[in-house]
């Protein structure tokens, strides 16, 4: 994305409009001036370049083929929960630390793809939370690796 974003609008907590330019948002891989958290992105503006119809449908399958097969696309989640490591695939820790399936109340860590945590139907924020930390703390305990959250988390 940060190839081809070429403005950002975003608002500040006060309720103030800011506009930065793709080198004023200051992209790199996985940080920008918007992972600090004092700013929310509310519109972005693109470049993007002409393709082949063909071409173009047929990446979008092969994407949408490849999530649906890797990722657990047909529950409710957030995404990718936690990050990639420096020196290890998050993911893989976590299913070699036997988490794939567990669950706190209705958020289940992925039997698809450890790297995800599912609402099955029912989790609250705090079945949530508390799988994350309980995650954390299991591939820890087991690999002395800590492990980052993909997501952010706002609020109480």
């Amino acid at each position: 994305m940060k190839d081809i974003i070429t403005e950002v609008v975003a608002i500040d907590y006060k309720g103030e409009l800011y506009t930065f330019t793709n080198k004023e948002a200051e992209f790199t891989y996985r940080h920008s001036k918007f992972t600090e958290g004092q700013y929310i992105i509310i519109q972005t503006k693109l470049s993007l370049k002409k393709g082949k119809k063909e071409e173009i449908k047929q990446k979008m399958n092969e994407y949408a083929q490849y999530r649906k097969e890797k990722q657990p696309i047909e529950h409710p989640s957030a995404g990718s929960t936690f990050k990639r490591g420096n020196d290890f695939i998050t993911s893989k820790l976590i299913d070699e630390a036997g988490l794939k399936g567990y669950q706190i109340g209705g958020a289940q860590i992925s039997e698809k793809h450890a790297g995800f945590i599912i609402n099955t139907g029912d989790a609250t924020a705090k079945d949530i939370i508390e799988l994350v930390e309980y995650t954390k703390r299991k591939v820890y305990e087991k690999f002395e690796k800590k492990i980052e959250l993909e997501i952010k988390i706002l609020g109480d």
